[in-house]
């Protein structure tokens, strides 16, 4: 007994091979859409694209420069509030996920874990958008579903998760990046010298696809069952294929032991 829990400790203690972890790391990309179909549905925010979020900081700032003074709309309007509240809260996400470098980045006990901490946000963030009481689908990009202060809490929890998720994929240097922005994913395929050798496997082209893919089934699958439990239930959802996404590191292979 005591050599199998040592086998385990050994296990988990090791350093999963990056080149291997093309499952949970398509998973992961999987979540980055399933999770942003929930947040956009409701408020026409990205809890996970932050460029966006960024830049209409940007133009909230420069409205209050716009038109004669005491004709200047100065209101802090409710979509830039969430726009900060998930920028800045993804942040937060990305910080906690530096415990991974403290542990390993590539150990899977911290892949493991980071996976299940990610788990919880989001499972904050279902509890939370269960208890406010409102809608799951937004009909007007003027006229959010979530406003009152519990939503808040759930779109902040929903880019914490995000925001650990792109840490955890970014650490392991692979053609998938950070799992959450396909931009530079996208753009690093189109330029790719081998794009078009449809003969054989490129690795450097086909996990940028799988990425792809992968993030607009989760946003198709997201919205789907989205429609038919609600945004709670979605999220609810959603915790389960993390966990499931967690356990699935145990299985990576290991990285081969230079010589």
């Amino acid at each position: 007994m005591t050599v199998a829990r040592s086998s385990i400790w050994e296990h988990l203690m090791g350093d999963v091979d990056p080149a291997q972890a093309t499952g949970p790391l398509g998973a992961y990309c999987f979540m980055t859409g399933f999770i942003d179909a929930v947040s956009f549905s409701a408020i026409f925010v990205w809890c996970g694209f932050q460029t966006g979020n960024f830049l209409q900081l940007a133009l909230a700032l420069a409205r209050l420069f716009e038109g004669p003074r005491g004709t200047r709309d100065t209101t802090f309007h409710r979509a830039d509030q969430q726009a900060l509240t998930s920028l800045i809260s993804f942040n937060i996400g990305a910080f906690i996920g530096r415990i991974g470098d403290r542990v390993g980045p590539l150990k899977r006990i911290w892949l493991v874990a980071g996976t299940l901490i990610q788990a919880v946000f989001t499972m904050a963030a279902a509890i939370a958008i269960w208890k406010s009481g409102q809608a799951s689908i937004a009909d007007d990009r003027g006229d959010p579903s979530w406003t009152n202060v519990l939503t808040f809490v759930g779109i902040a929890f929903m880019s914490v998760s995000l925001g650990v998720q792109g840490i955890v994929g970014k650490r392991l240097n692979t053609q998938f990046g950070t799992t959450i922005v396909l931009t530079t994913v996208w753009v690093e395929l189109m330029s790719d010298p081998r794009l078009f050798q449809i003969r054989k496997a490129v690795v450097t082209r086909d996990h940028k696809l799988i990425a792809a893919v992968s993030l607009f089934v989760g946003g198709f699958i997201g919205r789907a069952i989205l429609g038919k439990i609600g945004a709670a239930g979605t999220l609810g959802v959603g915790v389960g294929l993390r966990v499931l996404i967690a356990f699935s590191w145990i299985f990576v292979p290991s990285k081969p032991v230079s010589r």
